[in-house]
């Protein structure tokens, strides 16, 4: 297979008149239609005007929204043989002003201008000596020009991209142009072009999965990638909301979607509530057509009972495993092969194994080219090209991968029993009412738990079903006894949560900590 890069830039030649894009009217906006024959002269247009204000190879972030004119600056710079750097619009001005210190120049679209005056006015400083440049403006002022030609012979760094850490700056994960080519010849291994037909966009573009498969993979297929209306937040931004995705989900008619668990579990919800419907009529209320996308998951742990649901209903989820370092992807259950409860098997291109005290260790083409600043989190590789992700699992005789949980998340109670706090999580999703959970309790003799509560969940209740599903699903170590309940609200998920969903443990443990001070609560934290 030719580079994606030229597979993508021929689609846009050959494919003119087919349509691209489609960002879904809204409140705010009608629905506009790009094809890719205007994607093409936008993208090159960008790119020219770009070249005068910078050299090639240079370092650009990108500060914008889920939006045409992100996909645009993601697609120029690629063309143009530049390093990009995309920059979560929830950052705080200290977290994006380390993302963005080394770029030359910073493109937004509307939405990433008014976020980036917000960092400028908190840290001046950090932030002054950046030029930023409207995307749509240097599109309007780039004119006619050629179509660029980018070496793709050559392997280089085409991205950074941020990764969670232990602290407030977040360490950058350098993207090889090859090791995402590694990574999407695998893919096509187990996806057809029409699977790629009509892909939702429902998370951060900012997330290099989400560009992996709601762009590359579509538009190398020639397909439409369809955008939510215009400032509808996606899952992983404050205030959205994975139930209020269903409606979207339904209007948008995929044939290819990447659910984080949440909305998943929002989607069994969903089905649970049609008993009676067959799979035809299921997935007409659910997808808006007659047969279920093709669905992945991943991001976090999806209990097995809920992907066992829907199954049972004719809708598969394939759940998979990745991490930036191997620019997204490292395993994943296919149609073919879906061992629910596994995350599935290496893609051809990655090879696993594990240490001594269960770690797994990977090897492949797509390997990063390592990171730009550091984190006590980051992933080691060691002399012989292991790199060894800090995730326990297990590999099962056929090659399927279970992973039980993070390294540093292991909970050592009391009497010294090893608790992996992710599956017991998930599990404890599951239950009606659930938003989130973080389970808690180094050095206790019994687990905590903090729960998030949906809109409408009465705490009381919600504590009986949380009992009952603790004693008939999880054991009696991973079960937690005592219970914090939140109202699930975007301030408080934005300071306990990473930007892809991943509970900040310490920060966590704090604020639960702080909040049983002030209010007497019975605890064992």
């Amino acid at each position: 297979m030719s580079h994606f890069i030229d597979t993508i830039r021929t689609t846009m030649r050959e494919r003119a008149g087919a349509v691209a894009i489609v960002q879904l009217g809204g409140r705010a906006s009608p629905e506009r239609v790009v094809t890719y024959g205007t994607l093409a002269e936008e993208c090159n247009a960008l790119a020219a005007a770009l070249a005068s204000h910078c050299t090639p190879g240079a370092t650009v972030g990108l500060v914008a929204a889920n939006s045409v004119a992100w996909i645009e600056a993601d697609l120029a710079l690629l063309l143009g043989g530049h390093v990009e750097v995309p920059v979560p619009l929830a950052f705080s001005a200290e977290q994006a002003a380390h993302l963005l210190a080394s770029c030359s120049v910073v493109l937004t679209d509307d939405a990433g201008q008014r976020r980036f005056e917000q960092w400028r006015a908190a840290a001046p400083q950090a932030f002054q000596a950046v030029p930023c440049f409207s995307i749509g403006q240097l599109i309007d002022g780039g004119g006619v020009v050629p179509a660029l030609a980018v070496d793709t012979a050559t392997d280089r760094v085409c991205k950074v991209i941020h990764t969670s850490g232990t602290t407030s700056s977040p360490k950058g994960v350098r993207i090889r142009a090859h090791g995402l080519d590694a990574l999407l010849a695998s893919l096509w291994r187990h996806a057809t072009r029409e699977d790629y037909a009509r892909y939702l966009n429902l998370v951060p573009f900012s997330l290099l999965i989400e560009q992996v498969t709601a762009l590359y993979l579509p538009f190398m297929a020639g397909g439409t990638v369809v955008l939510p209306p215009v400032g509808e937040a996606p899952l992983g931004d404050p205030g959205a909301l994975a139930a209020d995705k269903l409606a979207l989900l339904q209007r948008a008619c995929p044939t290819a979607v990447t659910l984080p668990p949440s909305l998943v579990e929002a989607l069994a919800g969903a089905a649970d509530r049609w008993p009676d419907l067959g799979t035809e009529a299921l997935c007409e209320a659910l997808f808006g057509r007659a047969t279920p996308p093709l669905i992945a998951a991943g991001g976090a742990p999806v209990a097995a009972a809920t992907i066992a649901r829907l199954a049972q209903r004719g809708i598969v989820v394939l759940q998979g495993y990745g991490l930036s370092e191997n620019s997204s992807v490292v395993s994943w259950n296919t149609r073919a092969a879906n061992r629910i409860g596994s995350v599935g098997k290496p893609l051809p291109h990655v090879a696993c194994k594990l240490g001594p005290d269960g770690e797994l260790a990977i090897r492949s083409a797509s390997l990063f080219a390592g990171y730009s600043g550091s984190d006590p989190s980051a992933c080691h590789t060691d002399a012989e090209g292991w790199l060894w992700t800090g995730d326990l699992a297990e590999i099962d005789a056929d090659g399927y991968i279970t992973i039980i949980g993070r390294k540093k998340n292991l909970i050592i109670t009391a009497h010294g029993r090893n608790v992996s706090p992710e599956p017991a999580e998930a599990s404890y999703r599951s239950v009606a009412g659930v938003a989130d959970i973080v389970l808690l309790g180094e050095g206790q003799e019994t687990l905590s738990a903090f729960v998030l509560t949906a809109a409408g969940a009465d705490p009381v209740a919600l504590r009986h079903e949380l009992e009952r599903h603790g004693e008939r699903w999880l054991s009696g170590v991973e079960r937690a006894s005592t219970f914090v309940f939140e109202a699930d609200a975007p301030a408080l998920r934005a300071s306990l949560f990473t930007v892809t969903g991943r509970p900040r443990r310490p920060d966590v443990e704090r604020h639960v900590r702080a909040r049983v001070a002030a209010t007497n609560m019975p605890h064992q934290l």
